[in-house]
């Protein structure tokens, strides 16, 4: 079967400056990633900020040039200035991807005549992440966060797209509201075929939500596979390291969770990945 989405080696390389703009070094925030996500499954991708999660999601949407790889949906390279119809985006702050001066239905109208789909169709794709058709005369500061993400979610399956990119989507929500956004995601897959391309860093989140989980640390996928064995049998120490991290409210979840030293502080910056190298070419 051909995969909805595959990523061969694909590499970012972004240049950095010293506080005069001269040239000191570069770092790859995105480094030979290669994935593949069938047809109606869910792909979670999973790693702390500064991973590259985003970096690949803005390379797969054309945002971002790739330094190297390729990306295909269903077959077709889509590099190169080739169509991404079939390939949409959810973005983490529902807030920020609507536009405030236009009402939900000026928003959604927007995507489909750019595509050139029926303006009648919007109290359907209302009425399919379920809010109410008069909702398309509201702005976005009269919707809660959760009314905002399913508007962002109606806007993005205004062009019927077999791929939807999910940047974060529920990490601005209340809990409560991000297990009814997910619950709404499942049934649109199964009802639509959707496939799903998954990005977060709640790792509990996606424990229920992705089929296959691939963990991703300083640019590279360090571990891969279906998500009941990489939780239940993780191989690599960032891997156990992330799910140690993982907060529980229950003892059956607490024996579930890998007992390894947790440690403070963050992924490292550029200038730190400078120096590092720096360091080591010193002492060889």
């Amino acid at each position: 079967m051909t995969p909805a989405l595959e990523i061969s080696g694909l590499t970012k390389i972004f240049p950095v400056r010293s506080a005069f703009g001269r040239l000191i070094g570069e770092v790859r925030a995105v480094d030979d990633v290669s994935l593949q996500v069938a047809p109606g499954t869910v792909y979670g991708l999973a790693g702390e900020s500064g991973s590259g999660k985003s970096t690949i999601a803005r390379m797969i949407m054309g945002l971002t040039a790739p330094d190297l790889g390729d990306i295909r949906l269903n077959g077709q390279s889509i590099l190169g200035g080739a169509d991404r119809s079939a390939v949409q985006m959810v973005w983490q702050n529902p807030g920020a991807s609507l536009n405030p001066r236009r009402t939900v239905g000026q928003s959604i109208r927007v995507a489909l005549d750019a595509h050139g789909k029926d303006r009648a169709r919007i109290p359907d794709l209302l009425e399919m992440v379920q809010l109410p058709t008069a909702f398309a005369d509201r702005y976005p500061h009269e919707l809660s966060g959760g009314q905002k993400q399913r508007v962002a979610i109606a806007r993005a399956l205004a062009v019927e797209p077999r791929l939807l990119v999910l940047d974060e989507p529920t990490s601005a929500l209340d809990v409560s509201v991000q297990a009814r956004v997910i619950e709404l995601l499942q049934d649109l897959g199964r009802r639509l075929g959707l496939t799903y391309l998954f990005i977060s860093h709640d790792l509990s989140l996606m424990r229920n939500f992705a089929g296959t989980v691939g963990v991703l640390y300083r640019g590279r996928i360090v571990e891969t596979g279906p998500t009941a064995r990489v939780f239940e049998n993780p191989r690599h120490d960032y891997t156990r390291l992330l799910l140690a991290s993982v907060p529980v409210i229950s003892a059956e979840e607490e024996a579930m969770r890998p007992q390894v030293p947790l440690i403070n502080g963050e992924l490292p910056t550029a200038e730190d990945l400078l120096a590092l190298r720096d360091k080591q070419r010193s002492q060889a």
